[in-house]
Parts: C-alpha cells; structure tokens; sequence
C-alpha cells in the first residue's frame, strides 16, 4: 500500500506542466548528444550535467532520467543508419539495423526501435516502482560463482551470433577477452598488457573500439568504392512505418528483450550489453525467418533494443535503492543527486 501511495504522489509530481517540459528537454538532448557516434550515455549525461544544477531535485532528476534513456535511444540511430553504434549496446542493433537500412527497409527499422524502447522502458518503469525491492534482495546475494556464471552465459552468447562458424566466434570471443584485460586489475590493482605505455592504463573503451570497428571500417569501405564503385541509391521500399507483419514480428522481441533486460540491468555489472546479445540471439533462435538473420531481420533489431532501454530502468534500481551505481552513467547521475543532498 506505501509503494502505491508513494506512486501515486510520484505521479501528481511527475505530470505537472514544468516537470513534463524538463523530461521533454532531457529525451530531446540526450537523444541528439546521443546520436553522435562515439558520445554514448554516460558522456551524454556527464555534457548536460550543469544543464539540471538550477533545478529543483525533482526537476533534476526527472530531467537525468530523459537525458539518460534519450542516450540510450540514440546510439540506434547511428546504428541503424550509418552502421556506426553511438554505444556499445547498440551493437546488436547495428548487425541487422544496417542491413534494414541498406535493404531500403531503414524507416521500419527506426520505428521498432523506437516504440521497442518506449515499451521496454515503461514496462520496467512499472517494474522498476514495484519489483525493486526484490531484484535488489537477489542482486544483493550474488556472488562470485554467480558472476562467473553470468559471464560465461555471455561470452557463449556473444560467440554464438557471429554466424555458423565456431571458429569465427570463438576468436572474436578470444580478442575482445583480450582487449578487455587491457589496463589497471580493478581488484589487485596491476596494470596488464600495458607494455610501458601510460596510455594503456585506462584500458580500452568500449565504445571508443565499437566505433573503431565499425564507424572508421564503414567509412573507408564508402571511400573506397567512390571512383571505382560508385554508391547506388536505393530507393525507399514500402512505407516508412511499419506495415501489419512489422507489427506481428516485433511484439514478441519487444517483450522478450525487456526480460532480459531489466533484470540483468539490476545486477551490479550486469550491464547492457549481455542482455542485447541474449536478446539477439534468442530471437535468432526462435526467428520463423531464419534466412532472414543477417540480411536485416526486423527481430534482430526490436529485442535488443528492447533489451537495451530494459536495461537502463533495471540500473536505477540499484542506484535508488542502494546508492550503487552500476554503471558509468549511474555513477554520474549518482553525482548529480549528491548536489541535492539525495
């Protein structure tokens, strides 16, 4: 009953006039920060920062939240589009979104994205206001097997999107564990694999690598083919929304993406990506078109967006709960509640 009053006020306060506008201005600059490749959420948040300090606390956090999922949305666009994700959880959007695009099929593949988002972020809000303090009692508990079982469920995740061949998955899987040891142990405190140079310290980014992979190999196969293959335009095939089967084949994902998503988002190190790269292949699995995974299915594109902004709401319970962030961009926003005194 105390959580449905405290809904409740929550709501009188979140649907004044003001506070609407402020969640407005929050989704529209997190959403173009967000678009930029390589500007990934928890950049986006950490811009806009000084933008919330003349708020009140309830302004300022309303407007976090739209900067924060306008961020996450964002990085589809480029995904989609350009095949260049704005953050690393719009990876497996890029796979297929790209693939939409070129196909002429872009309009589709923009509009899943985007109401995939809004679904999976309302229905975690909703899980979010009501399922919190459970997901934080198991969140809580998990321990070192558990993480190991988690990262395992990942790494054979992620090596099984990348087609038909084990040996291909397994070396992609080999190099990004690899990238990843790169820098300072977070437990020991060892620098490894830096070979001497300071710059390696850090570690590799994520994103700054997605963008690596993807964005500047786009870029120079686009100016390779300039004089001697020119760029053929393709022409919009169908309508720019999504048609009756769009429908029917997203709506499924779409949910099946926010299950994985928000509950994994909840965990400390859950992360986006993971529930993205379950989401994709799930849906790969249980595709009626198979032959369509890698040519631009529609699926491949709705869950792991799904899953994405699923993921987003599952990080604040955490963070509203327990203080901890489990994220770059919680520990930004974490920043900003503690100039209110949150």
């Amino acid at each position: 009953m105390d959580t449905l009053l405290s809904l409740l006020h929550g709501f009188t306060v979140a649907l004044e006039p003001s506070k609407l506008l402020f969640c407005l201005i929050g989704v529209f600059l997190g959403t173009a920060v967000g678009v930029l490749p390589g500007i990934g959420p928890a950049l986006t948040v950490a811009l806009l920062l000084p933008v919330t300090f003349k708020l009140d606390p309830g302004g300022s956090l309303i407007m976090f939240a739209g900067i924060y999922y306008g961020g996450m949305y964002g990085g589809s666009t480029t995904a989609i589009l350009l095949n260049a994700p704005g953050e690393s959880a719009s990876l497996a959007t890029a796979l297929e979104g790209s693939k939409m695009a070129k196909a002429g099929r872009g309009g589709p593949a923009l509009a899943t994205s985007a109401i995939g988002s809004f679904v999976a972020g309302l229905i975690a809000t909703i899980g979010l206001a009501f399922l919190a303090p459970w997901l934080v009692e198991v969140a809580v508990k998990f321990g070192p097997w558990d993480y190991f079982a988690l990262m395992i469920v990942a790494f054979v995740t992620v090596s099984a999107t990348f087609g038909d061949s084990p040996l291909r998955g397994l070396t992609s899987l080999f190099l990004g564990i690899a990238l990843g040891l790169i820098g300072i142990d977070k437990l020991t405190g060892q620098a490894r694999l830096t070979f001497g140079v300071p710059e390696l310290l850090n570690g590799v980014e994520v994103t700054t690598l997605a963008v690596g992979l993807f964005a500047v190999g786009e870029a120079f196969y686009v100016a390779s083919k300039r004089f001697r293959d020119p760029e053929e335009i393709i022409p919009i095939k169908g309508s720019l929304w999504m048609t009756k089967e769009d429908w029917k084949r997203s709506w499924a994902p779409w949910l099946r993406g926010t299950a994985f998503g928000f509950p994994i988002g909840a965990l400390p190190a859950g992360g986006a990506e993971v529930p993205t790269f379950l989401s994709y292949s799930t849906e790969k699995k249980l595709c009626k078109y198979p032959d369509e995974f890698g040519k631009g299915a529609i699926e491949g594109v709705a869950g792991p967006e799904a899953a994405n902004n699923a993921s987003a709401a599952g990080t604040l319970v955490p963070l509203l709960t327990l203080g901890l962030p489990t994220s770059a961009t919680a520990a930004i926003m974490l920043a900003g509640f503690q100039q209110y005194g949150l």
